[in-house]
């Protein structure tokens, strides 16, 4: 683990784009987690360089961004959509 990590930090120094392997360690999530939404285009954006693909840390950065929350609280029933509470009983 450590020597990924020193490869990913090595790869920042020296080129902005990084691998699957390297972009999901940078994030810390598994390559697979990573491949499953790179083929459900819910991930970061990311580059074809020939058969290769490869990851642009600002993008990985952006992505993330993207992803940033204040909170983990549960919607309030007005949260919802079209305000309805899903059920809840009215007292």
């Amino acid at each position: 683990m450590d020597d990924e990590l020193r490869h990913a930090n090595d790869a920042k120094k020296g080129s902005p784009f990084l691998t699957t392997d390297q972009a999901a360690h940078y994030l810390g999530l598994g390559r697979m987690a990573l491949e499953k939404m790179r083929r459900k285009n819910r991930g970061p954006r990311y580059r074809k360089h020939g058969r290769y693909v490869r990851y642009h840390i600002a993008e990985l950065d952006a992505w993330s961004e993207l992803h940033s929350h204040n909170w983990t609280r549960e919607p309030e029933p007005s949260d919802a959509p079209n305000g309805h509470d899903h059920g809840k009983a009215h007292v």
